[in-house]
């Protein structure tokens, strides 16, 4: 058995106009692991996000090192001792190294809509029977976002919508919102991602008006707790699940099966990773749950792409090989 192993470090221009909770992205910074074994090869991405993961970067290159020093050795990599991005980046690879790891992706994404909902239609049809869009509220007066959703609920009768309101709600303004759409249309929302800045008022906002919510931070932040237990989500129809911020693909794969356990639905999520870690993603995706459409749309936030380009994405393609090596055995 022969191991060895590199470590790549990259850095991507992003978009002028990333904003992400009041601080500006001007670039991504992100790690590319690569182990290979009896002349198989896996590779997985380990890039904590900013604001959002509980390891900075720097954390995230020393842990990931060291676990690579100790896989060459002839070491096994202990998962629940990891933090969230450098075990799901090594999983993944560890995945893609064994041949477990499909090479078949799911590439559709929800499209973001607007103020049109005849703009919408074309990106549609392309999705067949799982017609699936996004809308983010909470940047305006909830009464303009009840109407808009509203709309494009009436106007495209076989559409299911996705809302992201990212806690800027109190419980009084998303009922607001909730007042402003037809009763017989609110099952068409697939869910309303933690609509208010309290998880007890988003529970509330579901029993009070019948429209499903997700959890998405809430969740990364319960499964961090010893007593843990997904039978304790009252009132959540769905989870979003973001791997760079849980864990393991084990870990991830084990969350799903216990949501389905409860009737509870999962959607694969990004956290910007380049182009080379959402189409993995994408894979993981189609693998785990091939019939739900990913929340995988990200790659618009970036300047170009890394190594493997995403169906359709004409953003120019910076290789591996131009990045730099922290280190390799």
């Amino acid at each position: 058995m022969t191991r060895s192993a590199k470590l790549y470090r990259y850095t991507l221009p992003m978009d002028s106009g990333v904003i992400l909770r009041s601080q500006k992205l001007s670039e991504r910074v992100g790690f590319i692991v690569e182990i290979a074994e009896d002349n198989q090869l896996g590779r997985g991405e380990v890039a904590p996000l900013s604001c959002f993961s509980i390891e900075s970067t720097e954390e995230a290159g020393v842990q990931v090192q060291h676990q690579l020093e100790m896989w060459v050795r002839g070491g096994e990599f202990d998962y629940s001792d990891l933090f969230p991005s450098v075990a799901f980046g090594l999983s993944i690879a560890e995945l893609e190294l064994s041949g477990k790891l499909p090479q078949e992706g799911n590439y559709l994404t929800a499209p973001l809509c607007t103020g049109d909902p005849d703009s919408l239609a074309p990106k549609l049809e392309k999705m067949g029977a799982k017609k699936v869009a996004k809308i983010k509220v909470g940047y305006h007066e909830p009464i303009r976002d009840g109407l808009l959703v509203n709309l494009f609920l009436d106007s495209i009768p076989d559409l299911k919508l996705r809302l992201d309101a990212n806690r800027t709600w109190t419980l009084d303004q998303a009922t607001e919102f909730a007042a402003q759409i037809t009763p017989s249309l609110r099952q068409r929302i697939s869910y309303v991602e933690e609509p208010c800045a309290q998880p007890g008022d988003s529970v509330s906002f579901a029993i009070n008006t019948g429209i499903s919510i997700a959890w998405d931070e809430t969740i990364q932040r319960e499964i961090t707790r010893k007593d843990f237990r997904i039978e304790d989500l009252l009132g959540v129809k769905t989870l979003v699940i973001k791997p760079t911020l849980i864990g393991s693909a084990q870990d991830c794969i084990s969350l799903i099966e216990k949501a389905r356990a409860q009737s509870i639905q999962t959607v694969i999520s990004s956290t910007i990773e380049s182009s080379f870690g959402l189409t993995q993603l994408a894979r993981f995706a189609n693998w785990v749950l091939p019939d739900v459409v990913p929340g995988l749309d990200t790659v618009k936030f970036f300047e170009c792409q890394l190594e493997t380009p995403w169906p359709g994405c004409e953003l120019p393609i910076v290789p591996l090989s131009e990045q730099e090596v922290m280190w390799r055995s």
